[in-house]
């Protein structure tokens, strides 16, 4: 199967520190990939090269097939949707208006923007009393899925998320994921996820990307993995999953 985002010889670097020098790596199509690591080994840039935030020095980032190009990135990022640690709920909005912004501004008739917030909401078991309130009236939980209703408007054939599940509670956490991967189960996407939480990743995640510094030490399967960590590194990330 052909992959949907590919890096080919990859290679960023910020100052005189370098991130990645030479990175390969293929995500295929309605895959959900988990990139995980220590701080500061790259995943979220990894991430944010897939709809153009971050530009490589030098090797070649393809989506659907093509190189991204600098004047296409409107065109790419309607493709692509996007939800970050944080949230960035717009404080001024009601939610409901968070969610549809992206239709709105596509030029979505007024009925069927509606009607797919409504059903977002539902899928992610928000109510539908909470459209006419602010981003501050909401639970943490809340938000969290608020934002992922707002990444999923258009029906992207990829989602990015960046930590987007951290500083919840376990429990709204846990319920979040589920409803999540039913919304997935329903309208299929790519996903590809970073994540500092290995119990996160095995949950969601189809395929894994251990990052360290300057590259990928091991991708494959959460089995594969784990049954055969490629070295001691990887497999003190998988040994902390069973940690107390």
């Amino acid at each position: 199967m052909a992959s949907i985002i590919e890096f080919r010889g990859v290679a960023k670097r910020y100052g005189c520190t370098p991130v990645f020098d030479a990175l390969e790596l293929g995500i295929e199509e309605h895959a959900i990939a988990a990139v995980v690591g220590k701080s500061g080994c790259g995943k979220s840039t990894l991430l944010q090269m897939v709809n153009g935030l971050i530009v490589p020095d030098k090797g070649t980032v393809r989506v659907f097939g093509k190189p991204i190009a600098r004047t296409g990135l409107a065109r790419l990022r309607r493709r692509i949707g996007y939800a970050v640690q944080g949230i960035g709920l717009f404080p001024h909005m009601r939610i409901e208006r968070n969610i549809g912004l992206l239709g709105e501004l596509d030029g979505w008739p007024r009925d069927e923007l509606a009607s797919r917030v409504e059903e977002l909401m539902s899928f992610m078991g928000l109510e539908a009393d909470l459209k006419q309130r602010f981003a501050h009236e909401l639970s943490g939980g809340e938000q969290q899925r608020v934002g992922i209703c707002r990444a999923m408007l258009l029906a992207p054939e990829i989602l990015l998320l960046d930590e987007p599940f951290s500083g919840i509670d376990p429990v709204s956490r846990q319920e979040i994921h589920a409803r999540l991967l039913e919304l997935l189960a329903r309208q299929p996407t790519t996903v590809l996820m970073v994540t500092h939480d290995m119990e996160e990743a095995m949950r969601l995640a189809t395929h894994l990307v251990v990052l360290a510094e300057r590259g990928i030490v091991q991708s494959g399967t959460a089995a594969q993995i784990g049954n055969h960590p490629a070295n001691a590194y990887v497999a003190d990330l998988f040994s902390r999953q069973h940690a107390p």
